[in-house]
C-alpha cells in the first residue's frame, strides 16, 4: 500500500455529504446544484451519444471543443488562444494533476495560498515537491503579496493560485497580477491558476486571468471547468490553456492520467460554449437569485454574512453571529441536530486554520433554501440559549 495515499482521509465534502445522506439533512455543503442542468446541453450530449462516435477522441480533446474554448475566452475575456495552447481534461482536478506532475520535479517548492482546494497539497506531495503555505486574512481575503514574496526561495518553482477563490469568493485584481508578473519574472516562476469559478461572478467584478497579463502570458497555466460554467459538475470536463511549450508537456502527463474525456460530453460542451453571451448571463442570473435569497435569509436569522464576489457559496462568521462553537463543531452539530450540512473553513487549511467561518452552497431551489434557513435560525437560537456564545474579547 502506498503510505502517502493511505494517510489521506475522506474529504470533508464526501464526509458531510455522507452525513447528509445518512441523516436526511439538507445538503448545503458540497458545491453542486440540485437541478439537472441546462436542457440544451443535456439534449446535445444525448444526441451525440446516438449520432456521433463513441470511440476514443483525440488525446488533446476534440478539435471542435478546443476551438470553442478559444472562442469562449476571446468573447468573454479578450484572450487570444491557439489550438496548440488548449488541452481538454477529465475535469479541473485532472488538469491540476497533469500540471503538477508535468511541471514539478522532486524537491521543487510550490507556494500554495490558504484556504485552498483540498486536492492541491496532496498532488504536490505526490509529485515529490514541497508545499509552502501563505494565508489570506479575513475579512477581505486579499492576496498577501508581501507574504508570497517572503515565501520565495531558490528552490521555488511554482505559484498555485485560485481566482475567483473557493471558499472565500475573493478575486485577484489586475494590479495584483501585474505585481505577480514582476515576481514570477524575477524568480523564473511558473504560475498555475485554477479559474474554474470564472463564470460565476455576481457583484459586477471583472475576472482577469493571468494569461491576460503580458509578463505572465508565457509562464502561466489557466485551468477551466465546464462543470462550473454550465452547472454540470458530474460531467467532469475541464481544460488547460497555456503557451505551447507548457501545454505540450502538460498534455504528455494528461495522456497517462485519463488520456481523454467522453466525446459526447465534449461535443455538448463545445456547443454550450458557443451559446451567445445573453444565454450565459441568464444562466448566471438563476444562481444569483439563490445567492441573494440565502444571504438575506441568513442575515434575518441573525447570522453575520461575509462579502463574497463569486462562486456558489455564502459564508458566515460564527463569532460575529453570537455562536461560540468552532467551525467543525458547528458543522457536525448542524448536520445532526438541525438537519443542514455545511462545510467548515478549517477543512481548507493544511496548517494554522481559521476556525470561525462556515461555507454554505446556495445553488438549491428556493424552497429548499427556505427550509434550511428555518432550521439554521432555530439551531442558532438553541445554541445561544444553551450558552454557546462567543468568548468575550
Amino acid at each position: 500500500m502506498n503510505r502517502s495515499i493511505a494517510r489521506l482521509g475522506t474529504t470533508i465534502f464526501e464526509h458531510m455529504s455522507g452525513l447528509a445522506r445518512e441523516t436526511g439533512a439538507i445538503n448545503l455543503g458540497q458545491g453542486f446544484p440540485d437541478a439537472q442542468g441546462p436542457p440544451e446541453l443535456i439534449e446535445s450530449a444525448a444526441r451525440a451519444l446516438r449520432e456521433r462516435s463513441n470511440q476514443y477522441p483525440p488525446m488533446r480533446g476534440l478539435p471542435e471543443l478546443r476551438a470553442a474554448v478559444a472562442g469562449y475566452y476571446a468573447a468573454h475575456q479578450g484572450l487570444a488562444l491557439a489550438d496548440d495552447e488548449i488541452v481538454v481534461t477529465s475535469g479541473a482536478t485532472e488538469a491540476l494533476a497533469a500540471c503538477i506532475l508535468a511541471l514539478l520535479d522532486p524537491g521543487d517548492e510550490v507556494i500554495l495560498v490558504q484556504p485552498l482546494y483540498d486536492a492541491y497539497a496532496p498532488l504536490v506531495e505526490r509529485a515529490g515537491a514541497v508545499a509552502r503555505f501563505v494565508s489570506l486574512a479575513p475579512p477581505d481575503w486579499r492576496l498577501p503579496l508581501d507574504a508570497v514574496r517572503a515565501a520565495i526561495t531558490p528552490r521555488t518553482r511554482m505559484l498555485l493560485l485560485n481566482t475567483p477563490h473557493n471558499p472565500t469568493g475573493s478575486m485577484i485584481s489586475e494590479a495584483e497580477l501585474a505585481e505577480l508578473a514582476e515576481l514570477c519574472t524575477a524568480h523564473d516562476l511558473l504560475l498555475v491558476c485554477d479559474e474554474v469559478w470564472e463564470a460565476m461572478v455576481f457583484d459586477g467584478s471583472r475576472h482577469v486571468s493571468p494569461l491576460a497579463i503580458p509578463g505572465l502570458r508565457e509562464r502561466s497555466v489557466k485551468i477551466g471547468s465546464a462543470g462550473k460554467i454550465f452547472s454540470l459538475t458530474g460531467w467532469k470536463v475541464g481544460w488547460v490553456c497555456a503557451a505551447p511549450p507548457l501545454a505540450g508537456v502538460i498534455a504528455r502527463a494528461h495522456q497517462f492520467l485519463t488520456f481523454t474525456t467522453p466525446p459526447a460530453l465534449q461535443w455538448a460542451v463545445a456547443g454550450g460554449l458557443a451559446l451567445p453571451a445573453e444565454w450565459h448571463e441568464a444562466h448566471r442570473r438563476v444562481h444569483a437569485e439563490g445567492r441573494a435569497h440565502l444571504a438575506r435569509g441568513l442575515e434575518q436569522a441573525g447570522f453575520a454574512v461575509l462579502p463574497s464576489a463569486a462562486t456558489w457559496f455564502q459564508h458566515i462568521d460564527l463569532a460575529a453571529s453570537g455562536i461560540g462553537l468552532a467551525d467543525t463543531g458547528f458543522c457536525e452539530r448542524a448536520v445532526r441536530e438541525a438537519g443542514v450540512a455545511t462545510i467548515p473553513f478549517s477543512a481548507f487549511y493544511a496548517q494554522a486554520p481559521e476556525t470561525r467561518f462556515v461555507r454554505l452552497c446556495f445553488t438549491k431551489p428556493l424552497a429548499v433554501l427556505d427550509e434550511a434557513l428555518e432550521r439554521l435560525a432555530a439551531f442558532r437560537q438553541r445554541l445561544i440559549a444553551e450558552g454557546e456564545a462567543p468568548p468575550r474579547s
